[in-house]
């Protein structure tokens, strides 16, 4: 049966305003999300802002109340089955067969795949690999750490070689090495062609994993692009400074807020942190000012934001939007 894709080569996973209702509680409003090939595309929000609902979408355990959906260019709800040859998903807290040897627990999914016994035993070995289990193969599952279960369930979903990865906070319960370890997968993934989307609560691991990021709140998809681009739109919006002076910080507080482009500050023991509302000649010519009135100035330097404070930012705006 001929099989009728979307034109969407760039893209591993797109949707048009997908919504997830439960009753009446919108899980996910209308997300339009677009994973080229090749990315690693982080998915973060608070409990509740509608990660689990959209992977498991996307994951096609379940269908949207409305909106369209495409894996590999295929229609999920058209074509299930054909969509799932293009993905691999893990779930976090994924069940493992315990009583089985590492390696037995890969060769039965890789049956199931349809990969026969030379072909499946060969790609068992590489997935080992790949997840540095490869030292493990003979040992039984319920002798593995947690980090090491969760590797092995990374090795799984590696097995018919998807071009989309749906990692559901991968990370979870994994120890320093196997964190290394993931990284690495991912990164190899991606650099092989494949989509890379995951879910993470540890933010700043993920802002040094991933290529992309989406930020989700209430069910909107309120930040979408290249972690750098995100960075950059949102610090653009409002800047944090740091004063460093060779004087007392308190009268120097006391000049800065009088300028209306300065908002909050914060006094500590050797600088001055405050927000600040305006654009890079406003900034040079707070600082002339300040070098004016006497103040011996050390440095005026802007703090760089991560994305980790970006998110705790939007989600405590008033009114989120979602980008244009």
């Amino acid at each position: 049966m001929h099989i009728k894709t979307q034109n969407l080569d760039q893209y591993a996973v797109r949707t048009v305003d997908m919504r997830v209702d439960y009753g009446d509680f919108v899980a996910v409003n209308e997300l339009c999300l677009n994973v080229p090939k090749g990315e690693i595309y982080g998915l973060i929000g608070p409990n509740g802002a509608g990660k689990t609902s959209s992977f498991k979408v996307l994951a096609t355990l379940m269908e949207p109340t409305y909106g369209d959906v495409f894996i590999g260019g295929v229609d999920i709800s058209l074509h299930p089955e054909e969509a799932r040859k293009h993905l691999g998903y893990m779930p976090d807290l994924a069940p493992i067969a315990t009583d089985l040897k590492v390696w037995e627990f890969l060769d039965l999914f890789a049956g199931a795949h349809g990969l026969n016994n030379k072909t499946g035993k060969l790609r068992v070995e590489e997935c080992l690999d790949k997840v540095a289990l490869d030292d493990k193969r003979n040992e039984y599952c319920k002798s593995l750490s947690r980090g090491m279960m969760q590797r092995l369930v990374l090795a799984k979903t590696l097995l018919h070689r998807p071009s989309l990865f749906l990692l559901d906070e991968p990370a979870s319960g994994m120890d320093p090495e196997s964190r290394k370890a993931l990284r690495y997968t991912v990164r190899q993934l991606a650099n092989e062609g494949a989509a890379v989307l995951l879910s993470s609560h540890i933010l700043t691991e993920l802002e040094d994993m991933c290529t992309m990021v989406g930020m989700m709140s209430k069910g909107n998809l309120v930040e979408s692009g290249k972690i750098s681009d995100v960075i950059t739109r949102r610090s653009n919006e409002e800047k944090s400074l740091i004063i460093e002076s060779l004087d007392d910080l308190t009268p120097i507080a006391n000049f800065i807020s009088t300028n209306k482009l300065v908002g909050d500050f914060l006094v500590n023991e050797d600088e001055l942190v405050f927000s600040f509302n305006g654009n890079d000649e406003e900034q040079v010519q707070l600082l002339n000012d300040l070098v004016v009135e006497g103040f011996r100035i050390k440095s005026l330097r802007e703090q760089k934001k991560n994305i980790e404070q970006i998110l705790l930012e939007m989600n405590s705006a008033p009114n989120l939007e979602e980008p244009s």
